[in-house]
């Protein structure tokens, strides 16, 4: 089967960063699924693994990639969700061979079956950062779904990029919190107010003097989706007493006793722990995709994907990660169909 991969990590401009190859056909056992892999997103964590971690002891190739959407084409004894024709979306586990191949192994319990109203790319931009953003509002920070009136206020610290872009919806369209989005340019600034952000701020300026401008120089809830580093000491000084902070990404270091004075209350997300763990509750994330194929089939949800960056080969992998380091990246990327 054809695949992108790579021997061995580093930086994008390199020549042999990723590379198209040919794999052997995977075969289902257990609970796991055989996908035939029509669409695929490229995340920050793409990247991140890229730059730093190489081949499994005794394999050849890397192969990155988590979403996907495709066809189940033959299923394990064990498995009781799917059968074979159904389509399906998923963000897969950390700690196998990713969805950047013709064919993937993915276990049932991390898997939902697509939302019928949108097309395969459209589909491929959400799995991952709609689970990092429903397990980070729901799950870690508790919020409870519901449009009661609440005076609580909600900052999104990198709202356009793309759990942010799902964030926004999410907190916008089934809670009663005022959400705060943060973005520096103009393109990125109206993205999130078509999300529903109710206010939008520029990050490259003082946090304080942008939540002072629209009126709420004070936050319940803060969520830190990039530069947690950069942006630290302005959080300390913008959450409420008694507030609740999370974050998914990877700070250098985070002092967290400067937030003893406020009891404020850490939270860190990780969408791949109920993979990589195999916890009791990892159907949970099966539920989870379920529930967002409903939402997004009743128009309540949209897709983040923002650029279809053409079929799923190393030539085009290499411009969507070099896109996604640059930072400039607006939603999501999706490389669709193979040669």
């Amino acid at each position: 089967m054809k695949a992108i991969g790579y021997t061995h990590p580093g930086a994008i401009d390199h020549p042999g960063a990723l590379l198209d190859i040919t794999l052997p056909a995977p075969v289902a056992t257990g609970r796991d699924l055989l996908i035939e892999v029509r669409a695929v997103s490229v995340n920050p964590v793409d990247t991140k693994v890229r730059k730093g971690t190489g081949p499994a002891e005794g394999q050849p190739y890397k192969v990155l990639g988590w979403d996907a959407c495709g066809i189940v084409r033959a299923v394990g004894p064990d498995v009781t969700l799917f059968q074979p024709g159904d389509r399906v979306w998923y963000a897969g586990s950390i700690a196998r061979p990713g969805t950047n191949s013709e064919l993937h192994l993915v276990d049932e319990r991390i898997v939902g079956h697509a939302p019928r109203s949108l097309d395969d790319a459209e589909a491929a931009a959400l799995p991952l950062t709609a689970i990092t953003a429903w397990e980070l509002l729901f799950d870690r920070l508790g919020v409870v779904p519901g449009k009661q009136p609440t005076n609580k206020t909600l900052l999104i610290i990198g709202a356009s990029g793309g759990v942010g872009s799902i964030l926004t919806q999410l907190a916008a369209r089934l809670t009663g919190l005022t959400v705060i989005g943060t973005a520096s340019r103009p393109e990125t600034q109206a993205w999130v107010r078509e999300l529903g952000a109710h206010h939008v701020i520029d990050h490259s300026q003082p946090l304080a003097q942008e939540l002072a401008r629209i009126g709420h120089p004070v936050v319940d809830i803060i969520a830190s989706l990039t530069q947690t580093d950069a942006h630290f000491a302005q959080i300390v000084e913008a959450i409420a007493p008694q507030g609740q902070f999370a974050l998914i990404d990877d700070p250098v270091s985070l002092d967290v006793t400067k937030f003893k004075r406020k009891s404020v209350s850490v939270h860190w997300e990780l969408m791949f722990t109920r993979a990589l763990f195999g916890t009791a509750d990892m159907i949970g994330q099966h539920r989870l995709l379920t529930e967002v194929a409903r939402l997004v089939d009743a128009g309540l949800i949209r897709t983040t994907l923002d650029q279809r960056f053409g079929t799923i080969n190393a030539e085009n992998l290499k411009r969507a990660h070099a896109l996604i380091e640059s930072g400039k990246a607006r939603g999501k990327l999706v490389l669709e169909g193979w040669n």
